[in-house]
């Protein structure tokens, strides 16, 4: 069993009373740990230590790991949390997954502590039997990577070791906007390739991926590069009149715009290489203010706030086509998708597979839209049915070219054949066997004929 310490993270300004930072801990949902001040933050070493105590107290939930080492050698912990007795959700399903990191910037401790509080809001929430915590534990798996920056967080400098910004340091238009210390090449850096390495091979597929910072009280999506929308704005649209509705009036916008130009970011690498959908959580820079009246604890509560919203949901963040309506007309089919979610996909397509799951029909490419419903005829012509056959959506979780494909087979929906003008068959998908419904239609013609030939007898 290591020993472990436990980490004094945060403290409040002289001149604010101790009573405001007790004021709300007896709350159901009181911010776990000790307020923060600006200008007392945690060391690399304090972090270790830390992060070994919740591995030790509760490791049903938390499972430690690295994700590589910095410049000088120092360990890049993630703490990985969920409820680890389930390989997936209640119905089976996979779980959703949320990759979170901080500290890129060494001197940005509030959004390293923004970061830490993440993790330690959901682990004492299942110490503490919240059910909101224990929900998302049962359903999601959150890889929090608290200090990606070690190295220039305890010399207390912006850069990393090699006087490079490591959040300029991605292969995603790396060095094409005006910036200083990008390093020498894309992920030149060792902390930035560790971390491109555990997004490509650890959470390829996740499903939400946030950065944490420190300068204005912002939130920004992609693009940096760029002024326009992405791809997916209806998702980031969505998200913001939800926030700004019902959580918080922090600001949301495109990062070009709500910020400055900026490449070579891991938000835009997260979004436009790897396809998750991505946020910069910006805190306001009170930390450099000595004696701020506003309780900085308050405003990283209310970002947190936003956290737990996107994290509660994170399952709406990609499209999810679910098929209504299936109707084989002759050399149609009328195909009837409903999207559940709250992103768009552009180019689904309707499959065929014969008994031993090979591909041997695929449809014309179609959209749908995030929370719509599509109607549409597709040419069948080159359809044939085959017993044990069956269908499947084939398409992309969201419009950006690099998100993931999925494909899924349809499971629980009726399939009708429109025989002819007069009849037709409902028949339960997986039931269906097209030689049975042939012999069917022989035996019928069999028995019509030997009538007709017993009353031309008679």
């Amino acid at each position: 069993m290591r020993v472990a310490v436990g980490l004094v993270l945060c403290m409040f300004l002289a001149s604010i009373p101790v009573s405001m930072a007790q004021s709300d801990s007896n709350e159901e949902n009181a911010w776990p740990g000790d307020p923060v001040d600006s200008h007392v933050h945690m060391t690399w070493a304090a972090l270790t230590l830390e992060v070994n105590e919740w591995a030790d107290e509760y490791p049903e939930i938390v499972d430690l790991t690295s994700i590589g080492q910095s410049e000088l050698g120092k360990t890049l912990w993630v703490v990985r949390l969920s409820n680890w007795s389930m390989d997936a959700k209640f119905d089976g399903s996979p779980k959703e997954i949320v990759y979170i990191d901080g500290g890129h910037h060494g001197n940005e401790y509030l959004g390293t502590a923004l970061a830490l509080l993440s993790a330690k809001w959901y682990i004492n929430g299942w110490a503490d039997g919240n059910q909101e915590a224990i929900d998302v534990l049962d359903s999601t798996e959150l890889h929090i990577t608290i200090m990606l920056n070690p190295d220039g967080n305890d010399i207390d400098t912006r850069w990393n070791i090699n006087q490079v910004d490591l959040n300029r340091n991605y292969d995603h238009y790396w060095n094409t906007c005006p910036t200083t210390q990008p390093g020498s090449s894309a992920f030149s850096e060792s902390e930035t390739a560790a971390n491109s390495v555990y997004m490509n091979t650890v959470v390829p597929d996740a499903d939400l991926y946030v950065t944490m910072h420190t300068g204005v009280w912002i939130m920004l999506y992609p693009w940096g590069k760029w002024s326009e929308q992405p791809a997916d704005w209806e998702l980031y649209h969505k998200i913001r009149e939800d926030v700004q509705d019902n959580i918080s009036s922090i600001p949301i916008q495109n990062a070009n715009q709500g910020l400055y130009p900026n490449c070579g970011t891991s938000r835009d690498y997260g979004y436009g290489v790897m396809g998750y959908p991505t946020f910069t959580f910006e805190t306001d820079d009170e930390q450099f203010v000595p004696g701020s009246v506003e309780n900085l604890n308050e405003r990283l509560g209310e970002e947190m706030d936003v956290m737990r919203f996107l994290i509660n949901d994170v399952w709406y963040w990609r499209a999810r086509l679910s098929v209504q309506s299936l109707v084989v007309d002759g050399d149609n089919i009328d195909l009837s998708v409903d999207n559940l979610a709250r992103a768009s996909t552009s180019n689904a397509t309707l499959q065929y597979h014969d008994a031993d799951g090979m591909m041997v029909w695929n449809s014309s490419n179609f959209g749908v839209n995030a929370t719509n419903t599509t109607s549409l005829r597709l040419d069948a012509e080159n359809l044939s049915m085959v017993d044990g056959g069956t269908f499947s959506l084939n398409y992309q979780v969201r419009v950006i070219e690099s998100s993931r494909w999925v494909n899924e087979p349809l499971e629980g929906i009726e399939v009708l054949i429109e025989a002819s003008e007069e009849t037709s068959f409902l028949i339960g998908y997986g039931l269906f066997n097209p030689l049975s419904l042939m012999a069917c239609f022989i035996a019928i013609a069999a028995v019509a004929n030997e009538r007709e030939h017993m009353d031309e007898e008679a």
